[in-house]
């Protein structure tokens, strides 16, 4: 099947001069969660956006901001990360044979997303500091020498994410009643809400979905209303003090009629574990911020049972393997001797 760019050209910057980079992204599963719904009180489908070639929803931007890197020429791209993007852009400018540069949060990236950069080629810096210093230096570095900036400023990367929302029309008929999703840098939520105001505005569909945002309460400066100086949460994919698109998740919460919430670490891994162990679905812990919200908003009867929600998963689970370990039982070790395994497992005899 074709990426992204090539199923939906028609709604996209592209031209027949565009050189497409693509690792065949998108068309990730919508997958039903009962167990999710019954919790809820309406009927919630789980967006798997840990599908995508790297892992995360970040290459459904990164093709297109790499396409049209490619498409001007550039020989080099740049990003700040909290891993997810670096862990993209890496993969895309190598299949596109470019140099990519990535600036990181010293200590601050989870392992398995590091390991993918690591492993890319790219050049990678640590810097002493956190995210929002990071967007700075490479913000500044793009200004002033050839290298490409494919962070989420970059208005391509918006319109390769905006996809996601028209997978999502196009599995379910039509929009969901709410969509919930985590909110760090913002742009996601500020794509997913320009795809579907596309769609309608085209003819295929009549409708606009609620858009329903949750930061992580240490790094929840949009509810706030005022930057995070020190960022802090387990859910490093979300760890940002300055939101980039903060202005434009704004709006896409203002115009949908929603809202932009936080929740607590606690409510977060509280989340992560119910996908898991509830409906067998394996998410890093920023991804289930979005799933902690709704689970806080059904048990205040936020939700009519008529309604639909599609919650954003924003990451694979293998991103942070972690924070998996560190919150999951002791794995017990024991000798090769079956009935004391039986015991140990609580079995009954046969008979």
């Amino acid at each position: 099947m074709a990426g992204l760019i090539e199923r939906y050209r028609e709604f996209l910057p592209v031209t027949d001069q565009t050189p497409v980079i693509s690792l065949e992204e998108g068309n990730t599963p919508l997958i039903p969660a009962p167990r999710l719904s019954q919790a809820v009180g309406a009927d919630v489908y789980l967006k798997y956006e840990g599908a995508n070639p790297t892992g995360s929803f970040k290459d459904r931007g990164m093709t297109m901001a790499v396409s049209k890197a490619a498409e001007h020429g550039a020989k080099a791209v740049i990003c700040a990360s909290t891993g997810n993007t670096s862990a993209s852009a890496a993969a895309y400018a190598a299949r596109a044979g470019m140099q990519c540069i990535v600036l990181i949060p010293e200590g601050k990236v989870a392992l398995g997303k590091l390991a993918q950069v690591a492993l890319s080629g790219a050049s990678i810096v640590q810097i002493e500091g956190n995210f929002d210093q990071c967007l700075d230096m490479v913000r500044y570095l793009s200004e002033h020498y050839p290298v490409e900036l494919v962070n989420s400023v970059n208005p391509f990367r918006i319109d390769g994410q905006k996809t996601g929302a028209f997978e999502i029309v196009d599995a379910l008929g039509n929009p969901p009643t709410y969509q919930a999703m985590p909110v760090g840098n913002a742009g996601n939520i500020t794509a997913y809400w320009a795809g579907y105001k596309l769609y309608r505005d085209v003819g295929k569909t009549g409708a606009l979905p609620t858009m329903l945002g949750f930061q992580a309460a240490g790094a929840a400066p949009i509810v706030h209303g005022a930057p995070v100086t020190h960022p802090e949460t387990v859910a490093t994919a979300i760890r940002i003090g300055n939101p980039a698109s903060w202005k434009q998740a704004e709006v896409a919460r203002d115009e949908s009629g929603g809202t932009i919430q936080a929740v607590t670490d606690e409510e977060i891994l509280e989340a992560y574990r119910f996908l898991s162990s509830k409906e067998g679905v394996f998410c890093e812990p920023a991804s289930a911020a979005g799933v902690a919200g709704i689970l806080r908003l059904g048990k205040e009867g936020f939700f009519k049972a008529s309604d639909s929600i599609v919650c954003i998963l924003t990451g694979n689970g293998l991103k942070d393997p972690q924070t998996a370990m560190r919150f999951s039982e002791e794995i017990a070790v024991m000798a090769p001797d079956g009935r004391a395994l039986a015991e140990h497992l609580s079995l009954q005899p046969v008979g």
